[in-house]
């Protein structure tokens, strides 16, 4: 796999990298390039933005989670792309202490596993020639990582344009674009993350919109022309279905699950059957496995908690046949869910599970498992990768744990999730099996 690519990076969130990505991605896209985009890190917000702004899917590289087999695997989704950008996480070099399977996963990894140049979003307001020092630290901090240039973001005025190029003039780093401050060139914010893409009716027009100040304020064809890719295998072991039939919950409250899961799924042949738990569908009685993503269900638990054919349908494919739920859905599973107002909804009673949103606490991090039960087709002593992010705090877990978990320095998480019969919870999303 050769298809040039860059990444759009950072050295710190809040920077408007993914207004750039969003930008970047629709206007190469009108340019008539198919574009195929990508995301470093555990992220399963960004990607839906990414569709959004280019209409493919896009898929995550995570360097701690995924062995060399299945980055090659993922990146070979560009095969038959133009173009792929790949939008970093955190700051450029920001991962954990620990190495995982390939890194430590910082968006530094992929930039250099894959030989993509990094496009800088250096946030200017508030100094001027200054910038040039952060971005010189940047690329001589691994020599190994190619630089396409910066993009200037925030910029206060054409003066302090010319005193920011004049510093990186300096140091011999291209200025790609240089992009005014624009207080209404952002997206809502929820927990760490963006709002989903599916909650913002006016997504199109926002996109459209990043574009076109893009194509105003930035050198498109300097931009293009960087892109480069080391020569790559296609690689090998993208995820294995649990099951031949799975139903998949699908709706704002149930959609995260990382793109390359449901890819290597299809792939071997599964047949993914969608269904929306807050349309009150109940999934599939043809299903051999039934799958809640997480989500957030905490902001629908009334609607959830009133939907009796979805409640009754899970309930009776539970009977005898395997169900399980990641994060959001391991919670609908349980017994109840206390949102932050304090009022309680039951749920789905699988699972002695109780949450609750009323006293919050923020878990995050990776996460390496290893299952002491089966997962539908996925057996006892199963080891995977994953990734936790939420802020429910546990009232009740009477169940059996499903797994032993650690973090990525390898001290054990006490969220070990849950196993009833044929019912299994997590609170982390899986990414990826390992050895």
């Amino acid at each position: 796999m050769s298809t040039p690519g860059l990444l759009v990076a950072a050295p710190a969130s809040g920077t408007g990298k993914t207004t750039v990505m969003l930008g970047l991605l629709r206007a190469l896209s009108e340019g008539g390039d198919t574009v195929q985009p990508f995301k470093s890190g555990p992220d399963y917000i960004d990607p839906a933005f990414h569709r959004a702004a280019c209409g493919n899917a896009s898929f995550n590289l995570d360097s701690w989670a995924m062995d060399s087999g299945l980055l090659d695997a993922v990146a070979a989704m560009a095969a038959e792309a133009d173009i792929c950008v790949a939008e970093g996480s955190m700051g450029f070099y920001d991962g954990v202490a620990t190495r995982g399977a390939t890194g430590n996963g910082a968006s530094a990894d992929i930039a250099r596993r894959m030989g993509w140049p990094v496009i800088l979003v250096l946030d200017v307001s508030g100094h001027a020639q200054s910038a040039a020092a952060t971005a010189l630290g940047f690329r001589r901090f691994d020599a190994r990582i190619p630089f396409a240039g910066v993009i200037l973001n925030r910029v206060a005025s054409p003066r302090h344009e010319r005193l920011v190029r004049r510093g990186m003039e300096a140091i011999g780093m291209p200025v790609l674009g240089a992009l005014p401050r624009r207080g209404d060139l952002t997206l809502p914010e929820r927990h760490l993350g963006l709002v989903q893409a599916a909650e913002q009716p006016e997504l199109d027009r926002k996109i459209a919109d990043y574009a076109a100040f893009l194509r105003e304020h930035a050198d498109l064809p300097a931009i293009r022309k960087a892109a480069r890719a080391l020569e790559r295998g296609e690689g090998s072991g993208l995820p294995q279905p649990p099951a031949q039939r799975i139903a998949l919950a699908q709706d704002e409250a149930f959609s995260f699950i990382y793109p390359h899961m449901l890819e290597g799924w299809r792939r071997a042949g599964a047949q993914i059957m969608p269904f929306s738990p807050l349309a009150d569908e109940a999934p599939d009685k043809s299903a051999d496995f039934v799958w809640l993503p997480g989500g957030y269900p905490e902001l629908h638990a009334g609607r959830i908690a009133s939907a009796s054919r979805f409640l009754a349908g899970l309930r009776r494919h539970a009977e005898a046949r395997p169900v399980h739920g990641e994060c959001g859905g391991y919670m609908v599973l349980g017994e109840a869910l206390v949102d932050k107002e304090g009022a309680r909804h039951p749920m789905a009673g699988l699972l002695g599970l109780v949450t609750s949103y009323a006293q919050r606490r923020m878990h995050l991090g990776y996460r390496s498992a290893q299952l002491l039960g089966p997962v539908a087709n996925l057996t006892a002593g199963t080891r995977l990768r994953g990734h936790e992010f939420h802020y429910s705090t546990i009232l009740e877990q009477p169940d059996e744990p499903l797994a032993a978990v650690t973090d990525a320095d390898g001290s054990v998480a006490p969220e070990t999730g849950s196993r009833r019969g044929r019912v299994t919870g997590t609170f982390f999303h899986q990414i990826a099996p390992y050895a």
